[in-house]
C-alpha cells in the first residue's frame, strides 16, 4: 500500500475538484475494528457504538437466509414493498417515505437537495459528526450553537436559523451524543417557529427507546419538516443499512434526483421488512434496552459517577472532571477490551458514552471500570 501511494506520488494524476481538495481524507467515527488492528488488542465488550447487541428478531434471520439465494439478481430500486409497509405502519402514503443506506445517507441526499455549496446549515456544537461531514462535503457552510444543560438549545437554534437564513437545521431528538430529549409539544413549537424555507432535519434514530410524549405526530401536511428513522438502532440492523425519510410527497420524492437507486440491498429489504412486522420483538428489545441502562446507571453510580437521564439505548455518564480526564477513562477501558465513546465538545466531553449492552458485556464493563478509574487518576 505504501509503494503503491510513492508510486502514484511520482506520477501526474487527474486533479481533484478545488472542494474536495481542500477536504481531509478520514471518516467521521473510527471503528472498533480499527481500533483492533491498530492496537492489536480484542475488545471483551462491544460498548461504544450504539448497536442493538440483542440482535435482530429471529424472523429476520429468517428472512435473511430465505433472500439470500435470490441475491443474484438486482434489488428492487422503487423498494417498493417496503416503502408499502412503512407507510401502513407510520399512517401516510407510500409517496411519503423515501427509503436509503441509513440515516447517514439520507442526510448525504438532503444537503445535496437543499443545500447549495455556500449556503448555511445550522447544528449543534458536539452532534451527529456524520452530518457535519455531509455538509462540508457538499460546500455548505456549518453554524454550530452549543448545548445548553446538556440538551440542543432549541431558542439558540432558532436564533441561529433567522440570523443565518439558513436552508437547513439539523436537531437530534432524542440526541446523540448526551441521550437528552424534548417533548413533542417543544419539538412542535421549535418546527412551527422556523421560517417556511428552512427545512427541519429531525433525526429520530432513537425514537423507539424514547418515553411516550416525545416524538411529534408525523404530520406529512407540514411542508418543512423531514422524520429520519433507521432499522439501525431498536431493530438490530446496523450491518444492514436501512433508513427511511417521512415528509411531504414533493420532499421524498425529491430523493429520487440524487439517491443510489440500487443502493438499498434485497436482503436489507427482505430483513426490514420481517423486522417492521415483528413489533413483539421490538417490544422486548427496548424493555431490555430499558433494564440495560438501568443497570448501566447502577455500575456508574457504585463508581462514583453521574449517569445522565437518557432516552436512548446509551447512557452518557458524567466522569467528574474535563475531557482530559474522560479520554483517560476511555482509554484506560480501552486497554481492558472494552469499547466505549464519549463526546468531544467542550463542556460535553467531560463524559464518556456506554452503550445499553447485554449482561455479558456489562459483568466486564462492571469489572473493567473501577480499574480504569484508578488508572485514570494516576
Amino acid at each position: 500500500m505504501a509503494q503503491s501511494r510513492i508510486k502514484a506520488a511520482l506520477m501526474p494524476l487527474p486533479a481533484l475538484t478545488p472542494l474536495a481538495a481542500s477536504l481531509p481524507e478520514t471518516v467521521p467515527f473510527v471503528g472498533p475494528e480499527s481500533i483492533e488492528r491498530t492496537r492489536g488488542i480484542r475488545f471483551r465488550a462491544r460498548l461504544g457504538a450504539n448497536e442493538s447487541s440483542f440482535g435482530p428478531s429471529p424472523a429476520v434471520i429468517a428472512a435473511i437466509a430465505a433472500a439470500a439465494p435470490e441475491s443474484w439478481k438486482y434489488c428492487d430500486p422503487e423498494v417498493f414493498d417496503l416503502r408499502q409497509a412503512l407507510a401502513r405502519h407510520h399512517g401516510v402514503t407510500p409517496d411519503e417515505v423515501s427509503v436509503g443506506e441509513g440515516i447517514d445517507g439520507l442526510l448525504g441526499h438532503c444537503i445535496r437537495l437543499f443545500a447549495a455549496p455556500g449556503d448555511v446549515v445550522v447544528t449543534s456544537i458536539g452532534a451527529y459528526p456524520t452530518f457535519n461531514y455531509h455538509v462540508t462535503s457538499f460546500g455548505a457552510r456549518l453554524h454550530a450553537v452549543p448545548y445548553r444543560d446538556d440538551r440542543e438549545d432549541l431558542d439558540a437554534l432558532l436564533a441561529a436559523v433567522r440570523e443565518t437564513d439558513a436552508k437547513i437545521v439539523y436537531l437530534a431528538n432524542p440526541d446523540n451524543p448526551m441521550g437528552t430529549w424534548w417533548d413533542a409539544d417543544a419539538v412542535t413549537a421549535f418546527a412551527d417557529a422556523l421560517p417556511p424555507t428552512t427545512l427541519l432535519l429531525l433525526d429520530e434514530a432513537y425514537g423507539e427507546f424514547a418515553p411516550p410524549g416525545t416524538l411529534p405526530p408525523i404530520d406529512t401536511g407540514r411542508g418543512s419538516v423531514l422524520h429520519l428513522r433507521t432499522f439501525s438502532k431498536a431493530y438490530g440492523l446496523a450491518g444492514l443499512r436501512c433508513g427511511y425519510a417521512i415528509g411531504p410527497g414533493p420532499l421524498t420524492g425529491a430523493f429520487n434526483r440524487v439517491r443510489n437507486h440500487f443502493g438499498v440491498s434485497s436482503i436489507t429489504q427482505a430483513a426490514a421488512l420481517a423486522a417492521l412486522a415483528d413489533q413483539d420483538y421490538l417490544a422486548s428489545v427496548v424493555t431490555q434496552t430499558g433494564a440495560a441502562r438501568q443497570r448501566i446507571d447502577t455500575i456508574a453510580r457504585a463508581n462514583g459517577l453521574i449517569p445522565l437521564p437518557s432516552a436512548t439505548n446509551f447512557v452518557a455518564v458524567d466522569c467528574g472532571r474535563d475531557g482530559a480526564f474522560a479520554q483517560n477513562v476511555l482509554n484506560a477501558l480501552t486497554d481492558l477490551g472494552v469499547f466505549i465513546r464519549k463526546p468531544m465538545a467542550p463542556r460535553l466531553d467531560r463524559c464518556i458514552r456506554i452503550t445499553a449492552g447485554t449482561d455479558a458485556m456489562l459483568n466486564v464493563l462492571e469489572t473493567a471500570l473501577p480499574e480504569a478509574l484508578t488508572t485514570a487518576r494516576r
